[in-house]
């Protein structure tokens, strides 16, 4: 029921508005043009609205209605493929509604109504259903099949009707003894987690294809990352590798105040890029949801919400789901802008004191879960952090912190030397080594912790060593110590280094980055045997095999090549031992 009032002050993106009677996070239309907003605050007769539309223009004594519900969005076959602005609105309906720029106060549903869909149900008359059970599937795309669930906050019930066919996603589909009626699609408040059974402790690697995150600092599926870097660093380029590549059923992709240019890009390139795991369209299994860095605040501060609500919509029906955050950063200055608006008491470097229970909320809606219709889904968050300067102690980088258990950290320096990814190897962490350990262990290699473990030490002594290399050269060092950072040198330009836009080297599956780490210390040890064996230093750095290490992870038939190197190798060992 719509209530109407007139608007009190304006102040950018928060309107005040008088003789509303409203609630908490209702939708309201805003000014004679209906701008979409949603109330955030309410003082006495007083409610305080953010409009997600640009507000110049709107002046007090302007209309203002509330429709009574919350900021929601719609679920239901359609999702995928589509490509949002921060609340839900497709973006190929507002561009076919108002030209190049969108306009204000257009709305657009978010699935399409007039579509039909081929529903077969999975329940019968008489069956007994309840919040989050499936009633029936319909064939979303060629690989995803679409569960359509009883809405989660509905009462337990009797099936009276249940039909089968072809209907739009509005049509009644089932009916229940109660009188309640289905359809395909319900709509869900995005500031409102779907409930779970419970959530479990993520128990497998989130296989990415990009030997340092997978090799030295793994994501569990259904964990949570960051990637806190600064500009030029790589953290978009990072992510939408993660978005191709990574092992889950569904992706969903915010672009948080990006830059104009960097979501065309990818608009432009996910519809092209083929998915490896189905060889069909990646976008087939993607929403992306784009809120580029001229589109108002306050839409930018309610996408993070809307992505996690669709990306939690497929997790209840039992898919993995990576979700992509570009970035938190950009968020948090939205918030910090409606904060300063709203003359809320700053916090630190102005951010609202309660940047870290946001932060938390929206972190802890990721996880590993049994869910109510009996599948296990997971929701894997990974954010971008974009801190000024490449700050790492300013506030939402340190409190990202303190919620995420794996940190990618960027650096400026390596993406100066061309390195890529630039993500600085003493800084970054993760918290699932342990938990992921016999993950590795039975399903890559027996050796793979213990390798990589020793890759790990040999880069920490490198960095030490260093110090003493810019003092007095490398020549000055033992030359055991000499060999030491040659391996190393041929563990970060052989194995950290990947090249994300060669179609070879773009994706290295775990048999492959195990077998270059292995083949890399197999040249270290047999280096420090001959060394031992009193062969100089300088004569074993000169072995060509070596040099041709780095070619072979570009190959296509890398095994072949590898096993030619290794070949190779083992001569020219043994041609130095016959000396």
């Amino acid at each position: 029921m719509e209530v109407k009032g007139e608007i009190y002050r304006v102040a950018g993106p928060v309107v005040t508005a008088i003789g509303l009677d409203a609630k908490m996070y209702d939708l309201c239309k805003v000014g004679n043009e209906g701008l979409m907003g949603e109330v955030i605050q309410i003082v006495g007769d007083k409610t305080i609205i953010q409009v997600y539309e640009e507000t110049g223009g709107v002046r007090p004594g302007e209309p203002c209605m509330t429709t009574g519900m919350s900021l929601a969005v719609e679920l239901g076959p359609g999702l995928l493929s589509s490509i949002y602005d921060g609340v839900q609105r497709p973006l190929h309906v507002l561009l076919e509604k108002t030209g190049g720029f969108i306009g204000r106060g257009v709305t657009a549903d978010g699935l399409d109504h007039e579509r039909i869909w081929e529903f077969k149900p999975v329940v019968k008359k008489g069956d007994s259903v309840k919040g989050g059970d499936v009633i029936g599937v319909v064939q979303e795309t060629v690989n995803i099949e679409h569960k359509i669930m009883v809405p989660p906050d509905s009462p337990a019930s009797t099936v009276a009707e249940i039909k089968s066919g072809n209907f739009t996603i509005l049509d009644t589909i089932c009916t229940l003894t109660d009188g309640t009626e289905l359809q395909m699609m319900h709509r869900w408040p995005v500031r409102k987690p779907r409930p779970v059974k419970r959530k479990l402790t993520p128990e497998k690697p989130l296989v990415t294809g990009q030997r340092i995150l997978d090799g030295l600092f793994p994501v569990a599926k259904g964990g949570t990352a960051a990637i806190p870097g600064p500009f030029g660093s790589g953290k978009t380029v990072t992510q939408q590798q993660l978005s191709k590549w990574s092992d889950t059923e569904i992706v969903v992709y915010i672009g948080c105040g990006e830059r104009g240019n960097e979501m065309a890009d990818v608009l432009w390139e996910f519809p092209e890029l083929e998915d490896p795991q189905t060889g069909r369209p990646l976008m087939e299994r993607t929403i992306l949801v784009a809120n580029t860095s001229n589109m108002p605040v306050a839409a930018r501060e309610a996408s993070v919400y809307t992505g996690m609500t669709l990306a939690e919509y497929y997790r209840d029906m039992g898919y993995d789901v990576s979700l992509m955050a570009d970035s938190t950063s950009r968020w948090a200055e939205a918030m910090r802008e409606i904060s300063s608006r709203l003359e809320e008491m700053p916090g630190e470097e102005g951010y609202p004191a309660y940047l870290s229970a946001r932060l938390a909320e929206f972190y802890e809606r990721a996880g590993v879960a049994d869910t109510l219709c009996g599948e296990k889904g997971s929701i894997t968050a990974i954010g971008a952090v974009s801190p000024p300067g490449g700050d790492f102690s300013e506030p939402v980088t340190q409190n990202t912190l303190r919620i995420v258990k794996v940190f990618w950290a960027l650096d400026a320096k390596l993406s100066q030397r061309r390195h890529f990814p630039a993500i600085n190897w003493l800084n970054s962490y993760s918290l699932y080594k342990e938990d992921l350990n016999d993950w590795f262990t039975e399903n890559v290699a027996p050796d793979y912790v213990a390798m990589r473990e020793r890759a790990m030490d040999m880069l920490q002594t490198e960095s030490e060593l260093q110090e003493i290399v810019q003092l007095v050269g490398s020549d000055a060092l033992p030359e055991e110590q000499q060999l030491l950072l040659e391996i190393t040198r041929m563990i970060r330009e052989i194995y950290l280094q990947q090249n994300a836009f060669h179609p070879i080297d773009t994706y290295s599956p775990f048999a492959k980055q195990y077998k270059i780490m292995q083949a890399i210390m197999k040249w270290g040890d047999a280096a420090m045997d001959a060394l031992k064996s009193g062969i100089p230093a300088s004569e074993i750095v000169k072995m060509e095999s070596k040099d041709d290490l780095p070619k072979v992870k570009f190959e296509e038939d890398f095994e072949g090549s590898l096993n030619t190197v290794l070949g190779k190798m083992d001569k020219e060992f043994a041609a130095l031992g016959g000396r």
